[in-house]
């Protein structure tokens, strides 16, 4: 199939390495005489046609920076029929034969509606941090954050010990434990809470005093946001054993950063693939990398739930504090 005219959006929460798919889309895309269209502000941006076409100059430059060039936000608009219709409106007076959307869970839902509803060729491309997308060992952006809040956690250890402290971090991850349960287990977290585990606090509580008792003076305990709030978890810690609690909320920091060498690699081979899909006719598709392979999966597929082996990855946390 010859199509002359693709446009490439960023929606939702942005991640380290989009910059780096819009990239290798653009330059991919150019390479086969195909043009390119960005769309700025994701699905909004669609509906308002905030338009522009792309060249390989336009993405000089990106490949190391954090964020996204074509900037991001969430629609309200585009979930109703309306919306919908205002942006397929838009892709067609455009001229425009197919989309690749990069992003998460939502961004993905979009492209079904797009894909299935309207007749709109999309390939999703994983862009989050939380690595919650089905089809793909590894999503754009969640190795950088991991390594981010990985970092942090090994400075606040050097504190905990010079002062004999306590500390609760709180990381991202509303639904998803990727970043919780991967940055303990590679910062040495004696805890981790996860919003897709049940945490007994009676079981933590008894082993810092336990520990306390035995000497072991420091402990960081790495908590997802959806699984309890650091506070809360900290003043509980404070009331049981009467022990220093300090609470550090890493927050939006985790979202921003260089991204790391996989995630611009991962980005680039996605990029490529979903313009190589688009150009084969294919649509209502996810690209992903399973084992080091380019995956194709059913966008529908790509939200169901991800389930990882958080059991045994939990023990070893355990095992090895």
């Amino acid at each position: 199939m010859s199509i002359k005219k693709i446009a490439v959006l960023t929606s939702g929460g942005d991640a380290p390495g989009m910059n780096a798919a819009i990239r290798a889309v653009v330059r991919f895309a150019e390479h086969s005489k195909i043009q390119v269209m960005g769309v700025f502000r994701g699905y909004e941006g669609l509906i308002q046609e905030d338009l522009k076409l792309l060249n390989h100059r336009s993405v000089s430059n990106i490949i190391n920076r954090g964020g996204t060039i074509l900037k991001t936000a969430r629609s309200e608009e585009f979930l109703t029929e309306d919306g919908q219709k205002k942006a397929v409106k838009v892709i067609k007076e455009n001229n425009i034969e197919g989309l690749v959307l990069i992003g998460g869970n939502g961004t993905y839902r979009g492209a079904i509606e797009l894909s299935k509803r309207w007749n709109i060729p999309c390939i999703g491309v994983p862009g989050t941090i939380d690595n919650d997308i089905n089809g793909t060992d590894s999503t754009i952006g969640s190795d950088t954050a991991v390594n981010t809040a990985l970092e942090a956690i090994d400075k606040i250890r050097d504190t905990a010990t010079s002062m004999e402290r306590i500390f609760v971090v709180e990381v991202m991850g509303r639904d998803s434990g990727f970043i919780a349960l991967s940055s303990a287990l590679g910062g040495g977290a004696e805890e981790v809470a996860l919003p897709e585990a049940e945490f007994d606090l009676d079981d933590m509580y008894q082993e810092i005093v336990e520990g306390n008792i035995r000497g072991k003076i420091s402990w960081i305990v790495v908590v997802a946001e959806g699984a309890g709030k650091a506070q809360d978890i900290a003043k509980k810690i404070t009331d049981v054993t009467g022990l220093e609690v300090r609470v550090v909320v890493l927050g939006h920091v985790q979202r921003g950063g260089i991204p790391t060498a996989r995630d611009r690699i991962l980005a680039t081979r996605l990029g490529v693939k979903a313009v190589e899909l688009l150009m084969q006719g294919e649509g209502s598709k996810a690209v992903g990398v399973i084992s080091n392979e380019i995956n194709i999966v059913d966008l529908e597929f790509a939200i169901t739930k991800k389930e990882i082996n958080i059991e045994s990855l939990y023990k070893l946390v355990k095992i090895v504090t």
